[in-house]
């Protein structure tokens, strides 16, 4: 059996491979150069990338097998999200592998700033001795102004507040009492730009974000201010800024990346007080180990079938340890249940989860349960990325329920679905035992156990003497081995459900054969077999 292939489309760190391990065929490409990505794209079910591949829609659909695509880094700019989800493509990145080193080149070009350390480098190295020229200011009871007090920006407010400096900050999603903790005092946009005296900006690009600080808010900054963007390109805007430095509205910047990368020749890059580094905060040695090992350890779980926390696109969170058993039994129950409905339309699924699982986040059993339901009636891929785009675009709603009530086990999945006409179905599992047993518990009224099998046979049927005898006779005949069958009664006596597991699957026919010798009302087959595919 050949081994799944990833792409590593830029260059990773060796303990990236190590991370990896052998269990795939690892091939390489130049993600930069066009020609050699798309070809190299067609048998890979893994992509990693850095920066300067490019994963857009064209190359996702030039990727049949892909399932993941791993960006060893924090941003996303160069994947194509919206189009990956749709294809069922996990995209996973390393959120928090470049924070120390983007927080450390902060503070660096903030000490830059303070002590002209870039020009006066640059003019003594040219033959000069100016040192009146470069007189600089202490960073003592200095402020600085932190706009997007997240990871990084908290970092930075830790680490200058060693300098004695005045930290105030602004960001609409913290609290008061969290900045105080992080030795911040929060206030408006504008009141930040009046008082600080170094401003430096950690917020994500979007279209809100993109320019929020150009002509207007250089207007309101001291003139003896500096600037520092380590985040995201165009967040301040780049002509605004030559305009602040040409005007001497601000004192000076500090920028690390810029709207088009590589940069050069930018009409701010003439001054001497702005000091500009070719997107380094992510350029040390443990930011590109700690990212390449992250996500390398990413690609395994999604390429095992497994859901993995840092995928961006799907929707769950991290996963309790409690919880992670019932992934694939949720999912195996979704399949049960459309192997029991037949193709009928659907216009509303539930996954209700009881017992001591119930205080547990459980969302990611919702996903596993639309995984599996759709598995065996889509013509395309399925995956914990596109299950709910699929049934969003079915218009089947979804709804997750919980309670603490478990009767009969400590927990049970309950995967239940409404027919567009208002008939109603339902499976029911249950983990049992110290090895954690999957079970089948339950088929919409009938209560039974059995224990979850590759291949599973499900009829119902008028209860009456010699119905067992004529199904293992039909069976028999055929070398199909029963391995373990239960039978459960409806409470009114009228019907009987039997489920029985097999050695192997049914030859084609014989389920309809099957069903005509006993008069079963309905039948079901279960094949399992390719669950994790």
């Amino acid at each position: 059996m050949s081994k799944p292939v990833v792409l590593i489309a830029e260059e990773l760190s060796p303990a990236t491979m190590d991370a990896l391990g052998t269990d795939f065929e690892i091939r390489h490409t130049d993600g930069s150069d066009r020609d050699q990505l798309l070809p190299a794209l067609a048998d890979a079910e893994a992509v990693l990338v850095r920066s300067a591949t490019t994963m857009d829609a064209e190359a996702i659909k030039a990727a049949k097998n892909l399932k993941v695509i791993a960006r060893a880094g924090v941003g996303l700019d160069n994947v194509d999200t919206q189009a990956a989800t749709e294809a069922g493509v996990m995209v996973v990145n390393a959120p928090t592998s470049n924070i120390i080193s983007a927080a450390e080149l902060t503070c660096g070009h903030i000490l830059a700033a303070a002590r002209n350390i870039a020009p006066a480098n640059q003019s003594l190295k040219a033959g000069e001795w100016k040192r009146s020229a470069y007189k600089g200011i202490e960073l003592y009871e200095k402020t600085l102004g932190i706009i997007g007090l997240g990871r990084i920006g908290s970092l930075v407010a830790e680490r200058m507040k060693a300098f004695d400096m005045n930290v105030v900050a602004y960001d609409p999603y913290v609290t008061a009492a969290r900045a105080q903790k992080m030795g911040a005092h929060l206030v408006s946009l504008d009141e930040l730009l009046e008082t600080s005296d170094f401003v430096t900006i950690h917020m994500p690009r979007t279209p809100e974000t993109m320019g929020m600080i150009s002509d207007e808010q250089f207007k309101i900054m001291k003139d003896s201010a500096y600037v520092i963007n380590v985040a995201r390109g165009g967040l301040i805007d780049e002509e605004a800024l030559a305009r602040a430095l040409e005007k001497k509205l601000i004192a000076g910047a500090g920028i690390d990346v810029f709207v088009n990368e590589p940069a050069k020749d930018l009409p701010f890059f003439q001054y001497d007080s702005a000091t500009v580094t070719p997107h380094l905060g992510a350029s040390t040695e443990e930011a590109q180990e700690k990212a390449g090992v992250a996500v390398a350890k990413s690609v395994r779980l999604a390429l095992a079938g497994e859901l993995v926390p840092d995928a961006v696109n799907v929707a769950g969170g991290v996963i309790d340890p409690y919880v992670r058993p019932g992934i694939p039994l949720t999912e195996k129950l979704g399949r049960i249940l459309s192997a029991v409905m037949k193709g009928v339309s659907v216009s509303a699924i539930e996954v209700e989860v009881a017992g001591e699982l119930a205080e547990k986040n459980v969302d990611s059993l919702k996903l596993a349960a639309l995984k599996g339901i759709f598995t065996d009636v889509v013509s395309g891929q399925v995956s914990y990325v596109n299950a709910p785009v699929l049934a969003e675009g079915r218009g089947i709603e979804t709804r997750l329920a919980t309670t603490t009530n478990s009767p009969h086990y400590r927990n049970t999945i309950t995967v239940s679905a409404v027919s567009a006409g208002g008939q109603e179905f339902s499976v029911t599992g249950t983990l049992t035992g110290p090895k954690q047993i999957e079970k089948l518990v339950g088929i919409n009224d009938y209560e039974f156990e059995v224990a979850i099998a590759d291949h599973m046979l499900v009829l119902e049927y008028q209860d009456r003497p010699g119905v067992i005898g004529t199904m293992g006779m039909q069976l028999g005949d055929r070398n199909i081995n029963i391995a373990t069958m239960d039978v459960a009664l409806r409470s009114d006596g009228s019907k009987a459900l039997a489920v029985l597991t097999l050695d192997s699957a049914l030859p084609a026919g014989l389920l309809e054969q099957v069903g005509e010798a006993i008069h079963a009302a309905k039948t079901a087959e279960v094949d399992l077999e390719e669950t994790t595919r």
